[in-house]
């Protein structure tokens, strides 16, 4: 194929994929903060993180969907337009035509494994600890008035009115019970401040009263005070606070297969291969999808552009990536073995598009007293 088309079809298939995956990744990304995400993630600075967290994994997941109908509508565009049939004139093979697109194919299955492997574990956990911190109210800019909140494994609660700024609160009640000193404490103001510090928050409360009792004594005891601060172990300056457990999701690549469990572990071990199976298999379906798209539009869209096959593609590439992600998800965390028929699976788009190239593939015969290079380069005399 003649350099210049070359890399005007590898251009067109690129700029096409990046919008392709902009419109699927945007909208699942949006989705997922949507879900997990309260509405005064924003001011709590979570959303930043919960972004991070989200965005590598879903950008490989729909990185192969997204180069296979890519392709599927830059080839359909050209069977339509009769540019296929000028490909064949040029005495140009089906495997020439298809270069550029698995060249396209290929850049985004090395991007695929390097974002699978390296960059979506690195930044999967801090989605974890967004949710972490929102399920345990270890945000105080995530806290509602008129509610209240247990801490520490209920030992303290707590409770405010209303919200003054987003760092000051005022009529707040906290009722916690001290184990250094075997009483019950309960603390009332009427204005509080959240300050963060690299361990956590320091509360500053003003003008209040400090009530406490000894275990088993009815003696209370009260004072009243003009400012008294209490550290809350929460969000601070130092990041979000860090779950005390780990997924296997969170591993580098190394990392990732030296932490395989053994199959004795039959949950562990399904969460494991659940996830190396994305890992490995979803980015090489870039290739498998851009194979089967090229072959299923040739196939059923004629050389000069009669009939359209961009419905079938639009709906084949779709249907096999959700199918086997979907299997990944559900077939291969039920039972490890059946990831044989995920991989299975992908063979067979792969072997199914070949197929499909080579059944399509155009055998021209040698014009006599054309000169072997015009015919190298794809020219007639």
């Amino acid at each position: 194929m003649p350099r210049l088309l070359y890399f005007y079809l590898a251009k067109r298939l690129f700029i096409s994929a990046l919008v392709i995956e902009a419109g699927l990744c945007i909208p699942v990304v949006m989705t997922s903060l949507f879900h997990y995400l309260p509405p005064t993630a924003l001011r709590s600075g979570l959303l930043i993180p919960a972004l991070l967290g989200t965005f590598p994994t879903v950008l490989y997941i729909a990185l192969p969907i997204s180069v296979g109908v890519a392709v599927a509508l830059e080839f359909s565009r050209m069977a339509s337009e009769g540019m296929i049939a000028v490909l064949y004139s040029l005495r140009l093979s089906v495997w020439s035509i298809s270069l550029p697109a698995v060249f396209v194919a290929l850049v985004a299955v090395v991007c695929g494994y390097w974002i699978s492997s390296f960059v979506a574990p690195t930044y999967v956990g801090d989605m974890h600890d967004v949710i972490y911190v929102i399920r345990n109210s270890l945000n105080h800019r995530l806290l509602e008035p008129a509610q209240f909140y247990t801490f520490d494994h209920g030992s303290r609660t707590l409770y405010f009115k209303r919200w003054k700024s987003e760092d000051v609160v005022s009529g707040i009640f906290i009722h916690q019970f001290s184990k250094a000193k075997n009483e019950e404490q309960i603390i009332s103001a009427q204005e509080a401040e959240f300050r963060r510090n690299p361990t956590g928050v320091l509360l500053i409360m003003s003008h209040g009263t400090f009530q406490s009792m000894k275990v088993g004594s009815d003696d209370m005891r009260t004072a009243n005070f003009d400012q008294y601060a209490l550290q809350i172990d929460m969000q601070g300056t130092g990041g979000l606070p860090k779950r005390n457990w780990i997924g296997v999701f969170e591993f580098p690549s190394l990392k990732f297969f030296h932490a395989m469990p053994p199959p004795g572990d039959q949950h562990a071990f399904a969460e494991w291969m659940s996830e190396a199976v994305k890992r490995i298999g979803l980015p090489i379906m870039a290739l498998t999808h851009t194979l089967f798209a090229i072959g299923l539009v040739l196939t059923l869209a004629s050389a000069t552009g009669r009939g359209s096959a961009t419905t079938a593609a639009l709906i084949a590439i779709p249907a096999v990536h959700i199918a086997i992600l979907i299997g990944s998800e559900s077939l291969v965390r039920r039972d490890p073995r059946l990831v044989i028929v995920i991989a299975l699976a992908i063979l067979a788009e792969f072997v199914a598009g070949l197929i499909l190239l080579y059944r399509k593939n155009a055998k021209f015969a040698v014009v006599p007293g054309i000169p072997a290079q015009l015919m190298r380069h794809g020219q007639s005399a």
